[in-house]
């Protein structure tokens, strides 16, 4: 009888395309095999030790362990409030313009959750960042998936953006109410200037929608690039939100910390929601975290170095294997384009083959969304060593299969 009882918004999610490539990169490892592994967008490197330290001063305080806040303590909301402030010029109403989450992830969902009514239209490019499209069907929404065109040094074909967005808000049914952007992107690592979001902005005013920015890896740039933050144009409050987290700037993936600012009606809606789900992150870790915000910057200017000297290494070594790559800009990832002659099997297939063949372990573009299947996601999470052992399996890899 329980058999015949169905769960329709689980249903209307898709299989997880990762989970194919983690249960043989898991089996190659359980067999005594040593796999490379770009799979996983999570920091390798240690929690800068003064963040570290603020944390155990504070979790050493009783006082700290029972119920936070769930919008976030007031010292944190105020750090977020100077970050903006001194990195674009912002000034955020710390009430109602700033929100503290469980990592950009959480809030992002819960924001979602918060605002969608059954049937709405979102807008979501593609490839994405698969939660950006999924939380919409999870709410009871619709996505319309957009085609996200780059140029050849993949910074946003912004007239194909716009034609695709005015051409979605035209012939779309209902009319979307919702456009998600990201950049730095993930997977892509697609970049954009500041005018970008000028256009977008003035165009979510005249045609009534709004935008919802993620730039969790607005700190992890390269060769002079700075991400911008849609916060910076004129009128943009009206329109927009912006998540952020502190995962990959800090090395704090597992401390869950992020904040989502902006639109004082979306920010208050996400703020209500949570009330009613969550009793905020640990207090401690919020402290910690306002130290991360407003101490010393030097481990984020290091951290960002790491990853520049691994995208070089990753880059130049790859080409030597015969793997030629676009070298991002920004963001922890490299988007690879599959080798010509591999390139028609797809993405997960190629993702297989090289796990099994190459013991180099990568995340297939198709997880990604249907555009992505002529890439994979290479994450810089191994250091220099096991990058250049990567491009030493990767070169035999290519080899064998040069007849496919």
């Amino acid at each position: 009888m329980f058999d015949e009882i169905e769960f329709d918004r689980i249903k209307r999610l898709p299989k997880y395309v990762f989970a194919a490539v983690n249960e043989l990169k898991m089996a190659e490892r359980r067999a005594g095999r040593d796999v490379i592994d770009f799979s996983m967008g999570n920091p390798d490197g240690p929690t800068p030790q003064h963040i570290v330290d603020k944390l155990v001063e504070s979790v050493s305080k009783p006082k700290t362990h029972g119920y936070s806040v769930s919008k976030g303590i007031y010292k944190l909301r105020g750090a977020i409030g100077g970050w903006y402030r001194d990195k674009y010029n912002v000034d955020l109403d710390l009430d109602r313009e700033v929100v503290v989450t469980m990592g950009s992830k959480e809030g992002y969902v819960h924001l979602v959750q918060a605002i969608t009514n059954p049937g709405d239209l979102a807008i979501v490019p593609d490839p994405c960042y698969p939660i950006h499209s999924q939380a919409f069907i999870l709410a009871g929404g619709n996505v319309h998936r957009m085609k996200l065109e780059m140029n050849e040094d993949y910074t946003l074909d912004e007239e194909a953006f716009f034609h695709n967005v005015e051409t979605a808000l035209r012939e779309s049914s209902p009319k979307p109410k919702y456009l998600v952007v990201n950049f730095p992107n993930n997977p892509t690592t697609a970049t954009v200037e500041l005018p970008f979001y000028e256009r977008l902005v003035e165009l979510a005013r005249r045609e009534r929608f709004y935008i919802i920015s993620d730039i969790a890896y607005a700190e992890i740039t390269f060769d002079g690039y700075v991400t911008p933050s849609i916060l910076q144009v004129s009128g943009a409050k009206d329109v927009a939100v912006e998540s952020y987290t502190l995962s990959k700037t800090y090395n704090m993936a597992g401390w869950r910390m992020g904040f989502m600012v902006g639109n004082a009606k979306l920010v208050g809606a996400l703020e209500k929601i949570k009330s009613w789900l969550d009793y905020g992150t640990f207090t401690p870790i919020q402290v910690a975290a306002t130290i991360a915000l407003t101490g010393d910057q030097s481990c984020v200017r290091e951290i960002r170095e790491v990853y520049r000297k691994r995208r070089d290494v990753l880059i130049s070594s790859f080409a030597n294997a015969g793997w030629d790559i676009v070298s991002p800009k920004a963001s922890m990832f490299v988007w690879a384009r599959i080798p010509e002659q591999m390139r028609a099997m797809g993405s997960l297939e190629f993702s297989k083959k090289l796990l099994i063949e190459g013991k180099v372990a990568v995340s297939p573009g198709i997880g990604f969304g249907t555009y992505g299947d002529e890439y994979v996601r290479v994450a810089m999470i191994e250091n220099e060593e096991r990058i250049r052992q990567a491009a030493r399996n990767i070169k035999r890899f290519l080899k064998n299969n040069a007849g496919s």
